[in-house]
């Protein structure tokens, strides 16, 4: 039974603290600078390419960029230069992250909102669409699939603004999910990190978010162009307080919380603007509190029930442009995690991973109880927007192998302490590569030996036993130690790591 209006009205109108956005301001501003970006933007002249050349070679120190620097890089446009830029991408990706892309799976946990965004299948205002929200019963039910069947140990859940899924409701279903642990015929698997894309809140509440257990806080700003935010998000919304969300990040590091993901909508605004945003706000992050953003996302505005903006937006993001945009954020922001999602089709996704990608998602399922429902990808029922790419985990894990990536499903950072700061520093240093390395290949040998085919354990091999090769030359007691933790995963040991 639904709450009554009043009470619901009651709850939006308490949500914005206004104290919690003034105390970061700058005189009254934040740190979007309209007019200086539009005018980066404005210029029509081709950039030098010594200029280019100087700008590439800062981020190959893994050196965050100005607005301006990345405004050069987004101007490029002669093809052989491109190239250069994207060789760089490539480049950069590898000394921070070596060969491996991350996997984990979203888990949808309701529909209940109380915003209404113009683009989104999930908005208030969309009456067509069925309400559902999981119980915990239910979410430990997908859980038991994502780790039992597909064999995920990272896992974003994702919710609703909405009091029914706030901050118990969050806290619980994050200790539901840390709480199944599904037998294997080596043992068991469970969800090693739980992520969410949440919600912007309180200091308070991010401080109850934060003890719950997750790893990144992920929120995404959808555009960062004010005007065009004003227009989609209405102002009697919690979403509507453009600064409220902004600043969401400030309170997260605040309230204690390590690891944060930005992002914007591609699609809503001129793509160039956005990039600046997030490269403004990677820098804001990073004079403030030391930290800039553990990952930066680039998801592409879909189809959605309902939502004549996201079939017909006058912004759409052609894959060209796309498949830029991903180098350019890869080299302005070096050091951070890049993750692209099952909204893109398969060769779009193949593209950029030689571009830049550290994370991603496979056998993904959007619709709420999509994983046990048993429907196929595209009809399961409240869906928030169209998939592109409904490969599963084991189909991606084979690609990937087959050009030469290992497919990590490490946790190990997280839970030695290799977060915040201290992993910032690492990854500009490049020496978290190495210890990546190392777990990316145990846990690899865990998910091939538990999940993956037969085919796909053929493709797999002769990549194990070159990064064994790599891993026999690298310096450090670690590397020493790799033989043992290796064969004692070959074996059935789970879960060991460095």
């Amino acid at each position: 039974m639904s709450e009554p209006s009043t009470d619901l009205d009651r709850w939006v109108r308490q949500r914005v603290r206004a104290d919690q956005i003034e105390r970061y301001l700058d005189a009254g501003r934040d740190f979007i600078p309209e007019a200086e970006l539009e005018r980066l933007l404005a210029r029509s002249s081709p950039p030098d390419p010594v200029r280019v050349r100087e700008i590439l070679d800062k981020s190959r120190r893994i050196e965050t960029l100005t607005a301006e620097e990345t405004a050069v890089l987004i101007a490029v446009a002669d093809p052989a230069l491109r190239e250069e830029m994207y060789r760089a991408a490539l480049e950069v990706k590898l000394k921070v992250y070596d060969n491996r892309i991350v996997t984990f799976a979203p888990l949808y946990t309701g529909s209940l909102c109380v915003n209404d965004c113009a683009y989104c299948g999930f908005r208030s205002g969309n009456r067509s669409l069925g309400r559902d929200l999981l119980s915990m019963d239910r979410i430990r039910a997908e859980v038991e699939i994502l780790a039992g069947t597909i064999g995920h140990k990272r896992l974003i859940l994702v919710y609703g603004e909405h009091p029914r899924s706030g901050i118990e409701y969050m806290a619980d279903s994050i200790a539901a999910v840390y709480g199944v642990r599904v037998p294997t015929a080596h043992g068991f698997n469970n969800i090693r990190r739980v992520n969410v894309n949440a919600p912007v809140m309180p200091v308070e509440e991010l401080k109850l978010l934060h003890e719950a257990g997750i790893g990144t806080y992920q929120v995404f700003q959808e555009t960062y162009h004010r005007p065009t935010f004003e227009k989609l998000h209405p102002r009697r919304t919690i979403k509507g307080d453009y600064r409220w969300r902004l600043y969401c990040m400030h309170r997260a590091f605040e309230a204690g919380i390590d690891d944060v993901g930005i992002g914007a909508l591609f699609g809503l605004y001129d793509w160039r603007y956005e990039v600046l945003g997030l490269v403004c706000h990677a820098r804001e992050l990073e004079e403030r509190f030391g930290i800039g953003p553990h990952t930066v996302s680039f998801p592409r505005l879909q189809p959605s029930l309902n939502s004549t903006l996201a079939q017909d937006s006058p912004w759409k993001v052609s894959d060209e442009d796309f498949l830029h945009l991903v180098a350019v954020i890869r080299l302005a922001v070096p050091y951070t995690g890049m993750i692209i999602t099952a909204r893109e089709n398969a060769g779009i996704r193949r593209a950029s991973v030689a571009l830049g990608i550290t994370q991603t998602d496979a056998s993904t399922r959007i619709g709420i109880g999509g994983y046990g429902d048993g429907a196929l990808p595209q009809s399961s029922s409240g869906q928030q927007f169209l998939l592109g790419d409904t490969r599963s985990l084991d189909e991606f894990i084979r690609e990937l192998a087959e050009s030469g990536y290992v497919t990590s499903f490490c946790t190990a950072g997280y839970r030695c302490g290799r977060t915040g700061k201290k992993i910032m520093d690492l990854l500009r240093s490049g020496r978290e590569g190495r210890f990546c390395k190392l777990n990316a290949v145990l846990t690899f040998r865990e998910w091939l030996d538990d999940f993956g085919s037969p085919a796909t354990r053929a493709a797999a091999e002769p990549l194990i036993r070159r990064e064994i090769e790599e891993i026999a030359g690298l310096p450090g007691a670690a590397a020493r130690r790799f033989p043992e933790y290796y064969e004692r995963t070959a074996r059935g040991e789970r879960d060991l790591y460095f």
